[in-house]
Formats: structure tokens, C-alpha cells, sequence
């Protein structure tokens, strides 16, 4: 089991900054792969990026040049640093882990003011 807790989400204007995080804990050996999803209202869930055990970073299109996932494997956190903000980044960021089969985190909210 892997158990996974986000922080970081928040009210920001458009053009602000956010920096979302995602601890793991449990038995977080083998984890292959960590990211984020993100729901909008109304929408359905879209994947924003994620990041490898073997260090490959990926990005959806509308989030590249603004977003950086990172992690710190001291701390088994990942993290995601949003920039340049925009209203229809509004959504639940929700954090997952990839260990055979998928965990989420319990979501945090960004929303983007115009």
C-alpha cells in the first residue's frame, strides 16, 4: 500500500505561481512512476505530467514551458511548480503513484483567478 498527501494548492491571480507537493509513504519501494492529474469542472480528468524512476520527465501539451514536476527522493515527495498561471488551470490536482497498480492522493485545489 502507498499512501499519498498533497499540499500546495491554492487561490492565485492569473500569471502567479504555485507549488504543489505530493508525499508518499507506506511501501514505496518500486515505484515507478509518479504525476499529476488534474479535474476541472464539468471535465473530465486530464493527465499534466509525471515523472520516471528512471528520471524521464513528461508533459501535456498545454502545461509545457509553464509546469516542472521534480522529486526529492530523500524526502519521497514529488513536486509540481506551476508558472505563469491561467484561469483554465482551475481544477483538482490529484497526485498518483504507479506500483503495479495506481494510488491516489486525495486532490488539492488550484483555482486560477482572471
Amino acid at each position: 500500500q502507498v499512501q499519498l498527501v498533497e499540499s500546495g494548492g491554492g487561490l492565485v491571480q492569473t500569471g502567479g505561481s504555485l507549488r504543489l507537493s505530493c508525499a508518499a509513504s507506506g511501501s514505496i519501494f518500486s515505484i515507478n512512476v509518479m504525476g499529476w492529474y488534474r479535474q476541472a469542472p464539468g471535465k473530465q480528468r486530464e493527465w499534466v505530467a509525471r515523472i520516471t524512476s528512471g528520471g524521464g520527465i513528461y508533459y501535456v501539451d498545454s502545461v509545457k514551458g509553464r509546469f516542472t514536476i521534480s522529486r526529492d527522493n530523500a524526502k519521497n515527495t514529488v513536486y509540481l511548480q506551476m508558472n505563469s498561471l491561467k484561469p483554465e488551470d482551475t481544477a483538482i490536482y490529484y497526485c498518483y503513484a504507479i506500483q503495479n497498480i495506481p494510488y491516489w492522493g486525495q486532490g488539492t485545489q488550484v483555482t486560477v483567478s482572471s
